[in-house]
């Protein structure tokens, strides 16, 4: 089954699947169980064996952060080695007892594969407001690193929550200067927007790269990724993107060259389509939507996310409803007062408002398929943004009024 499985992402050429848990070279990873969570493998640890392993990495922006996103953005993001993260619980709001367990998983990462603790990243997933147990996940990093193995089979299980399964790729890449390969492993359903979600990923690659063209990169591909997506419009505490590159292929990718282009290319692609994984989990969703907005460089950005958070329009695409009324309902609430407001809106490329006016109404086959796009055009000129979103489901509903801590 191929990954690339959306219609918004495409493949590119010198990119050839492998098999999902398989990892690059000189990299290792391993899960286990260590009874945070009722059942199931719930930390992991991911290691890069080389020493001159270059990394970046990517946090929430929310004010209310996690402590594992506290320890880790004081870590050396640029030659990071090791992520150790656990499922079960986000070790969020419990105070200076929250630093100290998530500095604690940092240094026995660090003990038990011998680098330095500022090389390791740390990443908790789960209920937010209560304790993570020290004395389970400490020991469980500690398992985790005397497992290790040439695979994230394991490790891309023991990340997941409300993740109705793993979400990774392993892609093997033909640069012009030779043959790297690329993986990734992310989890993520809900708590879903703006920037990343509750989400994580962590992406390794085994070329050659400068830390600057690492940080370039990431940061380039998680803005058309992660960036982009939303799932109920909440921004979560804990989003981390960590990648790193050991240069264990051989391959050395130079800045601004063709191989910085084509590996470029593919990381693109590769979270792109995680990130649209995480949109189509939508902890119930039927449908994803795509909603593209072209117009005043100001106000692209909010009226595509008024629309691809609007509880009404997410229904409407939940039901296979063509309402395009909801959607300019949606886009005119962020609209500038005394503004005009003199929109087109496609869906599915059919011509539904034209200049603000009606011309004739979508039919509803149009949006009966599980990718739904809409195309608005608002006034101005210059901007153009994208957002991809879940609809609504009674399923969502049930499982987040349920979910407590």
């Amino acid at each position: 089954m191929s990954f690339f499985t959306s219609r918004w992402v495409e493949a590119p050429g010198h990119v050839a699947q492998r098999d999902s848990h398989l990892l690059p070279s000189g990299f290792r990873a391993a899960g286990v169980a260590a009874g945070i969570k009722p059942e199931g493998l719930d930390v992991g640890v991911i290691f890069s064996d080389r020493p001159d392993t270059v990394s970046a990495a990517r946090f929430t922006t929310n004010a209310r952060l996690g402590a594992p996103v506290i320890v880790s953005r004081e870590a050396a993001l640029d030659r990071l080695r090791a992520v150790a993260a656990s499922s079960g619980c986000s070790n969020v709001g419990d105070g200076q007892r929250g630093i100290d367990t998530a500095r604690g998983m940092q240094t026995a990462a660090a003990e038990a594969l011998g680098i330095e603790p500022v090389q390791v990243a740390v990443a908790s997933t789960g209920v937010i407001g209560v304790e993570l147990p020290r004395d389970k996940v400490v020991p469980g990093v500690v398992a985790a690193c005397a497992e290790l193995g040439p695979d994230a089979e394991t490790f891309s299980t023991a990340i997941l929550t409300s993740d109705a399964g793993p979400k990774r790729a392993c892609l093997e890449v033909a640069l012009p200067g030779g043959t790297v390969r690329l993986s990734a492993q992310a989890k993520g359903a809900g708590m879903i927007s703006p920037r990343h979600a509750t989400m994580f990923c962590f992406v390794q690659t085994d070329a050659a790269l400068d830390a600057a063209t690492i940080e370039l990169l990431t940061g380039v591909c998680v803005k058309r990724s992660f960036d982009r997506i939303s799932v109920d419009g909440q921004l979560s505490t804990s989003d981390t993107v960590v990648a790193l590159a050991n240069g264990a292929s051989g391959v050395r990718v130079e800045p601004e060259s063709p191989d910085e282009l084509a590996l470029g290319e593919a990381l693109d692609a590769l979270l792109r389509q995680l990130a649209l994984e995480i949109v189509h989990d939508g902890e119930g969703a039927r449908r994803v939507g795509r909603v593209v907005v072209t117009g005043g460089t100001d106000v692209v950005e909010p009226v595509a996310r008024s629309v691809a958070n609007s509880p009404l329009v997410k229904s409407a695409l939940h039901g296979g409803d063509p309402n395009f009324g909801r959607i300019l309902q949606a886009a005119g609430q962020v609209w500038p007062p005394g503004d005009p407001f003199i929109v087109d809106l496609e869906i599915e490329g059919h011509q539904v408002v034209s200049a603000g006016d009606v011309v004739e109404p979508a039919p509803a086959e149009l949006v009966q398929g599980d990718e739904v796009e809409y195309v608005l055009t608002v006034p101005g000129e210059g901007g153009e943004t994208e957002v991809f979103f879940s609809d609504l489901s009674p399923d969502y509903v049930r499982f987040n009024a349920e979910y407590s801590s």
